[in-house]
């Protein structure tokens, strides 16, 4: 008998390790399910003044992409002769990183394409625009504002 209650005890513990394991797993990817959410970047705020680009390195129009110093990747796009907007590269579907492409933004992974000077949705599957980052036009230089 001492051997069927050890055998039963052994079984008992370890399926509550496998369930114990197999919960912290869905809390996890729970925590991580939102599309474009990468864990552990949460993206702290650019400061303001920091160069992105040359003014004169985007056509009227278009867009470029560039890297914000803590490395995330922006799109910069020129509205007219002197301003400019700018967009986080994260395309708001899944994740992946769009690219300029003329007067549109488009996302290499799903097809998703967006306005290149509003960041608004043109053609999903992204179904909310790019998020902005705020800029303006200093001494010839777009810089976070």
């Amino acid at each position: 008998m001492t051997a069927e209650l050890h055998s039963r005890r052994t079984v008992l513990s370890t399926g509550a390790a496998v369930a114990g394991a197999a919960v912290g797993a869905v809390a996890l990817s729970a925590c991580s399910s939102e599309p474009g959410a990468k864990s552990g970047t949460a993206q702290a705020p650019i400061a303001a003044g920091t160069p992105l680009v040359a003014l004169s390195d985007v056509p009227v129009g278009q867009a470029k992409a560039a890297k914000a110093p803590d490395g995330s990747d922006v799109i910069v796009a020129r509205t007219s002769e002197s301003a400019a907007a700018a967009f986080s590269a994260v395309c708001t579907h899944q994740g992946c990183t769009v690219a300029p492409k003329g007067a549109d933004l488009v996302c290499p992974c799903h097809g998703s394409v967006f306005n290149a000077l509003t960041g608004e949705v043109k053609q999903g599957p992204a179904n909310k625009p790019l998020p902005s980052v705020p800029v303006k036009v200093e001494n010839g230089k777009v810089v976070t504002g």
